[in-house]
This record gives structure tokens, C-alpha cells and sequence, in this order.
């Protein structure tokens, strides 16, 4: 059932009749008369006139009036138009809401004053006026402790809609950074919740917040990763800290299959956390955490997203969740090659899954000439520059992994690759094409563990990317084609540097 259906619009003859003694709010049909009726009837609920006792008024402020809960939401979906917006605040509603926050024990009240205050911080002017006032900034974010899963879903959206404003986001963040147990309540909720609507949008509260400030992510990473000294052994173990990471991916876990865009927000966290040398550490530290993040992306990627049997075009619409989840497998891979669960025949399903991306990559960038596209206005151009952009971040994150993959080939994993098709003359030509010239040293070492397999390939290859032997001669000694890695590796980590940056925008 909608919780908040859509109120019926006044009657023409009532709306005249406000309209003719000047009643209306704004250009609009709205009673002044009768809001201020609905927000004095909201006062009286959390400051009642009652002889009753104070067992049999606490079990009557849980649940609201059915006329009240009608006429408030009216106001809820009333509170969208601008005019309104502006309306409450000068008539201080703001204020009314913090006192029901405050004082009263209704989910659904709470709910509905909280989604109120969420549409009015919409409107930059009113945004910053609730944003400046700290003891409903305080109120807003003790809701974030609430047990009630709609008021959740309400506090979150109107936490994201101020973290979105660049005027007050860091008056939030500072907030929040003050208020250490709001961490727990939101790796509580990231851990335990099944509600994906309230996944979501914690999740994208979370992945703004690490967005905007690094130095709280930080905090949060380092959050739980140790035990307080002072609490007794078997107290921690009744109560385990929070650790970021198996939170996010629990809520990634739940969100996967009925929200697509809820899973790539979860990947974006995870990815922005390997910008940071703690939060790879974070990841891969724990060896049971290092294996779910890494099953868990490996699953994604090498049995949902870019599959063979799907078109090339695919790729527009997964181009953000797979540059996240390329990221972090990358720096799994790179920090921690000898782990168990990153056994060499899981190489072959990741470069079959890579050498797709990067041809369906290709495939998305080509333009064809005088198409309806190149003849639209300049909105339309900005659109397809973005999308390029995100192909290119794309781009640049697959064969980054691909050449750390490449560069641990074994002669049997080659052997099983060509066996298998993931390493057919075409699939390598597409991973050559992509990976030259910044990874030319790769490229040969690839080529010579390769030559000793099928040397008729090897040499095909060599013929058809004569660039892939610039870097190396007979006469180069041992020692100075390490040199030559060395410095090659150098340029392509200075190309490469600012990917994970650029993510964050993604």
C-alpha cells in the first residue's frame, strides 16, 4: 500500500471560495486558513490537553488520527510546490516538525514531517535556512537512530538532498563527523536492512559523504577496524565493531538483483575506498573480507554484466558499475597476489571478461557519419561527450588490469587460454590494439611466454603490432630491460594516476 497517496484536489467551488477572499498561497488553489488549521492540529498532537493517564496518552501518540494522517499528508505532497515551501518556512513549520521529532512516538507522524522537511530543502533558500539552524540539524540527524524503516528512507533523502547543496554540504559532513554513532547506525542498517529503498539511499548518502570528504572516510575506515582496550573480551564478542566494508557488501548483496542502480552506488563506495592506501587495507587485510569483496565482483563481472551473448551496446548502461568493480578487483589483485582465493585459473574468465569490455568499448565509440546524432543541438553533443568520457575512464581501468593479469601469465595458463578461446588470435589482437603503446613491455613479456606455446601465433602478432618490439633488441641485456620495464611502468602509472580520482564523478 502507498504510504503516501495522492490527496485529492480541493473542490472547484471550495477552491473559488478561497481563492475570491484572497486565501490562496501564492499562484496557487492552497487554503492559508486551512494550513495553519492542519499545523495547529499538529501542535495539539504532541502537546495534548488531556486528563488522561500517562500510559493510555503514550499508547495514543503511536498511532495518528486517520483525519489527521490525511490532511498532513495532503500538506506532505502539498509542501513540492515552491510557493508552499516558502509559505511554511516564514510560517516557522520547521520549527512545529523539530517538536514532533522531538516529543513524539508516532512512526508515521515522524515519517511525514521529516519527508515534509525533505521537500522543502529542495529550494536552495530554504535549504540553507534548515541547514543553518543547529538544533534541527541535531533533531534531523538523532532520526537516523530511529527503528522505523520509512523515517529512515525520509531522514536519509533529506540528509542527500543537503549534501547535495555545495552551500551547506560541508555544515553536514562536519555534523556528522561529530556525532561518531551515526557511523553505527548506518553500517547497522547497510548490514541488517532488506528495505532496498533505504539501501539505496543510505547508500548514496554514504558514497556522497566519502565524496565530498576524504578525511571522514577515513575515519569510518579506521572505525571498528580495532578493538577498544577497555572493553572485555567477551563483551566484544556479544558486540562486534562495525567494519565498513562487509557492511557495504551485505547491502551491495541485497540491492543486487532489484536495484541496479542501488549496486552500482555500492561499487562506487568500494572503488572510492581504494583510493586510499587504508581502505585497500581495509578490503584485503582481512582475509575473509578480501574473499567476499573479491567473489562477489568476480561473480558480477564474469557472469552478469557483458556477457557474450549481449549486445555491444549493453556497455552504455553498465559503463559506470563495471569501471567501479575493474577498479577494485585491479587493486585486489595488485596488493594481494598471493591470497588463496585469487588462484591463477581465475585469470582467464577476467581476461575473456576484460578483452569483451574493451571490444564493446570500441564498438560504443564509433560514430556514424551523418547520423541523427551528430545533427542534434548542443545539449545532445554534451550527452555524448559525458558518455565518451566514461567510456574512456572505462577504457583506461580495463587494460590497466588486464596488463597486471598479463604479467603473471604462466605458460600453461596460456596454454589453457588458447585451449579455451580466451586467448584466440582475435582476442589478443584487441588486447594488443588497446594496450600499446603504454604497456609495451607487457606485451613482449606476454609475447614471449606465448611464443613458447604457439610460436605461429606469436609471430603473427609481432607482424601485425611491429611497435609491441620497439622495446627490446638482441643486444638488450637483462638488466636493462628491467630498466626499461621500470621506467615504462613509471610513465604508464603517471598516465594512469588521476583514473581513481576521476571515478569519484562518475
Amino acid at each position: 500500500m502507498d504510504r503516501n497517496p495522492s490527496p485529492p484536489p480541493p473542490s472547484r467551488d471550495q477552491a473559488e471560495e478561497e481563492a475570491a477572499g484572497g486565501d490562496c498561497i501564492g499562484s496557487t488553489v492552497y487554503s492559508k486558513h486551512w494550513l495553519f488549521g492542519v499545523l495547529s492540529g499538529l501542535i495539539q498532537t504532541v502537546n495534548p490537553e488531556s486528563t488522561k493517564s500517562n500510559s493510555d496518552d503514550e499508547e495514543q501518540q503511536m498511532e495518528l488520527d486517520e483525519e489527521m494522517e490525511n490532511e498532513i499528508c495532503r500538506v506532505w505532497d502539498m509542501s513540492m510546490d515552491e510557493d508552499v515551501a516558502l509559505f511554511l518556512q516564514e510560517f516557522k513549520a520547521p520549527d512545529i516538525f523539530m517538536g514532533v521529532l522531538a516529543k513524539s512516538r508516532c512512526p508515521r507522524l515522524r515519517e511525514i514531517c521529516v519527508g515534509i522537511l525533505g521537500n522543502m530543502a529542495c529550494f536552495q533558500e530554504i535549504c540553507v535556512s534548515i541547514s543553518s539552524d543547529k538544533n534541527l540539524g541535531q533533531v534531523l540527524l538523532h532520526s537516523l537512530y530511529d527503528s522505523d524503516p520509512p523515517t529512515l528512507l525520509e531522514t536519509s533523502r533529506l540528509l542527500l538532498t543537503c549534501l547535495s547543496q555545495t552551500e551547506v554540504a560541508s555544515v553536514w559532513v562536519e555534523r556528522i563527523r561529530e556525532h561518531p554513532a551515526i557511523y553505527d547506525s548506518i553500517c547497522f542498517i547497510m548490514s541488517s536492512s532488506t528495505n532496498v529503498d533505504l539501501l539505496v539511499k543510505v547508500g548514496e548518502v554514504v558514497d556522497k559523504l566519502f565524496d565530498l570528504d576524504e578525511k571522514l572516510m577515513l575515519e569510518w575506515i579506521r572505525n571498528g577496524a580495532v578493538q577498544p582496550l577497555d572493553q572485555p573480551q567477551e563483551e566484544s564478542e556479544e558486540q562486534p565493531a562495525f567494519r565498513i566494508v562487509p557492511c557495504v557488501l551485505e547491502a551491495a548483496k541485497q540491492v543486487r538483483s532489484e536495484n541496479p542502480e542501488g549496486l552500482d552506488v555500492y561499487m562506487h563506495i568500494l572503488q572510492l575506498l581504494t583510493t586510499v592506501d587504508d581502505g585497500i587495507q581495509a578490503i584485503v587485510q582481512c582475509p575473509d573480507t578480501g574473499k567476499d569483496t573479491w567473489n562477489l565482483l568476480f561473480d558480477l563481472v564474469c557472469h552478469e554484466f557483458c556477457q557474450s551473448d549481449d549486445p555491444p551496446i549493453i556497455l552504455q548502461e553498465q559503463k559506470t558499475v563495471l569501471a567501479s568493480i575493474f577498479s577494485v578487483l585491479s587493486a585486489i589483485y595488485a596488493s594481494q597476489a598471493e591470497q588463496e582465493y585469487l588462484k591463477i585459473e581465475k585469470d582467464l574468465p577476467l581476461i575473456d571478461s576484460l578483452i569483451r569490455v574493451l571490444q564493446n568499448t570500441e564498438h560504443c565509440q564509433k560514430k556514424p557519419e551523418d547520423s541523427a546524432e551528430s545533427r542534434t543541438g548542443e545539449t545532445k553533443k554534451s550527452d555524448l561527450t559525458q558518455d565518451d568520457f566514461h567510456l574512456k575512464i572505462l577504457k583506461d581501468i580495463s587494460c590497466e588490469f588486464l596488463s597486471i593479469i598479463f604479467q603473471v601469465l604462466t605458460k600453461e595458463t596460456v596454454a589453457q587460454g588458447l585451449k579455451e578461446g580466451q586467448l584466440s588470435k582475435q582476442k589478443c589482437s584487441c588486447a594488443f590494439q588497446n594496450l600499446l603503446p603504454f604497456y609495451s613491455p607487457v606485451v613482449e613479456d606476454f609475447l614471449r611466454v606465448l611464443r613458447e606455446v604457439d610460436e605461429t601465433l606469436a609471430d603473427d602478432l609481432e607482424e601485425a603490432f611491429p611497435s609491441s618490439k620497439r622495446w627490446f633488441t638482441p643486444s638488450c641485456t637483462p638488466n636493462f630491460r628491467k630498466a626499461i620495464l621500470d621506467s615504462s611502468m613509471v610513465l604508464k602509472g603517471l598516465y594512469l594516476a588521476s583514473v581513481p580520482q576521476a571515478l569519484k564523478f562518475l
